[in-house]
């Protein structure tokens, strides 16, 4: 999704090495010491949770939750996070192809026989961003505020998708395609009769416990929820509300609100290969065209694997 100025939340985990008591106590207070001087200059506003070897180095939060009201950030806090929910859809998809109910191998007409390309594009085209689909978020400018703020039908995100020619030949490129996730929730939402956020509370969230991770924020009675904020510093603070999408709007392709500890329980399962067979871990972690595995980017940092995806939507990164 598109990258605004906002409340960030972050989570790290490093590469496994031996390490002391003093030795976790200097990099802790390390890096509390440089969130704190890049919070001072209107940097970082949000919450970290950094762990190594299975042991939680910091788990702090920096700046407002809501500047106006001056309530300030703490560890309940819930960021939406953008892109970062890819990642989520990917497992549904493979958990689907692991009950038999779709194959990854699948051509689109399968599901939108209506797409005039879809006999051309397989699932994994999606998952990869290589279906060579037009993005329907390249169409979204603040002047659509009065639509994207509310409930939008998933035939409007369709008819954008495809009324356009492909970019590319599918298979033969990496362009970075939010409408491929967006197809992805939709035909969750075909093999298996339940919505796709249901799918993911159902296989994902509840099993994990991440009971502080939602989508719908607008009709949530939450009190956690952080206020968004495209600019925020001692002199600026300008909120996104009037240019905050709805959930149906960013969807499969960005539309989860969490926490840093229900995304640490999610690293977590991620490290320990739950939710999914080892076969199916492999496979998503498995780098294709610009080293994106499926929902997430593969590649490596002083000689370990990395794991990542950001996210960005109006009011947080």
């Amino acid at each position: 999704m598109k990258n605004f100025k906002g409340i960030i939340f972050i989570i790290l985990l490093s590469a496994n090495f031996f390490t002391t008591k003093a030795q976790y106590d200097s990099i802790t207070q390390k890096l509390d010491e440089y969130l704190i001087a890049t919070n001072k200059v209107n940097k970082f506003n949000g919450n970290a949770l950094i762990a190594q070897d299975g042991k939680i180095l910091l788990q702090k939060s920096y700046g407002y939750k809501n500047f106006a009201a001056h309530v300030l950030n703490d560890s309940n806090t819930i960021f939406q996070i953008g892109s970062v929910t890819k990642q989520f859809t990917a497992t549904v998809i493979l958990k689907l192809q692991e009950e038999g109910k779709l194959s990854l191998n699948d051509k689109l007409d399968k599901y939108f026989p209506q797409f005039k390309y879809a006999d051309g594009i397989t699932i994994e085209n999606l998952l990869t961003h290589t279906s060579g689909i037009y993005n329907y978020t390249a169409d979204i400018d603040e002047k659509d505020s009065a639509i994207v703020c509310n409930p939008v039908d998933k035939q409007l995100a369709l008819d954008i998708m495809f009324k356009h020619d492909l970019d590319f030949k599918p298979g033969s490129k990496f362009q970075y395609d939010n409408s491929g996730y967006y197809l992805l929730g939709m035909i969750i939402e075909k093999v298996t009769g339940k919505s796709y956020e249901q799918n993911v509370h159902d296989i994902i969230f509840t099993p994990l416990q991440m009971n502080h991770s939602l989508f719908d924020f607008k009709h949530s009675r939450d009190t956690n929820i952080a206020t968004g904020y495209q600019t925020l510093n001692d002199s600026i603070q300008k909120e996104a509300s009037a240019w905050r999408w709805d959930s149906t709007v960013s969807y499969a392709a960005g539309a989860i609100w969490s926490t840093t500890s229900d995304m640490y329980k999610w690293a977590q399962a991620i490290a320990n290969k739950k939710i999914l067979s080892v076969e199916s871990w492999k496979a998503m972690l498995t780098p294709h065209l610009e080293k994106y595995g499926y929902g997430v980017f593969i590649d490596s940092l002083f000689g370990k694997q990395t794991i990542s995806h950001g996210g960005g939507i109006p009011g947080f990164i």
